[in-house]
């Protein structure tokens, strides 16, 4: 009854009406283009088959709300809903991709991956390197509780019981290693910014 050749705006209306058959069709019609779109940004055949159906999910979604739009333009709209879920895949999984425009739609240039730019890299490390001169300023009994909890990630009840002193005593040193270092960051106007 249809083939590949069939308009895609015919078999969305048809599906539309209720003919299930011309989704199918639809689906093999266009699934090598979107599943190779989808490959290669992902680069992982699991995670392409699952935004691969996600993408037709929607689109049934979509078609059976009658919120679709017929404009002749149904692979460019099917391509924008699998860009936007692979976009939420790399939000999720906290690294994203850099993205190539297509002649079907326009599409971000870039896309940050989520990590430092090499400046902001660098900034980073700098400021880290300078709080850890701040911090050598600091009295020895403020200095080490401060290092213990921050730079060796230790408990309250760890560093008394390494230092000989109470919890409270270590609280207590604590807050004053803080109240001094922002002093000292105050008195010499720096910037601690990254």
């Amino acid at each position: 009854m249809y083939s590949n050749s069939t308009q895609d705006s015919v078999l969305v209306s048809n599906y539309i009406r209720g003919c299930e058959a011309s989704l199918e069709v639809l689906i093999k019609k266009h699934k090598q283009r979107l599943y190779s779109f989808i490959f290669s940004k992902i680069q992982d055949r699991d995670i392409t088959e699952d935004i691969f159906q996600d993408t037709f999910i929607k689109v049934i979604r979509t078609l059976k709300r009658g919120n679709y739009n017929e404009q002749g333009k149904f692979l460019p709209w099917v391509m924008r809903i699998s860009h936007n879920l692979i976009i939420d895949y790399f939000r999720k999984s906290n690294r994203m991709r850099l993205f190539k425009n297509t002649d079907e739609f326009d599409i971000f240039s870039v896309i940050s991956d989520g990590n430092l730019n090499v400046e902001k890299q660098l900034i980073k490390e700098q400021v880290l390197s300078d709080v850890k001169e701040l911090v050598k300023e600091l009295p020895q009994e403020q200095r080490e509780v401060l290092e213990m909890r921050i730079y060796k990630d230790m408990s309250f009840k760890e560093i008394s019981e390494n230092t000989g002193v109470s919890i409270n005593t270590a609280l207590g040193r604590m807050r004053y290693a803080l109240i001094n270092l922002r002093k000292i960051i105050e008195k010499n106007k720096i910037m601690l910014i990254y």
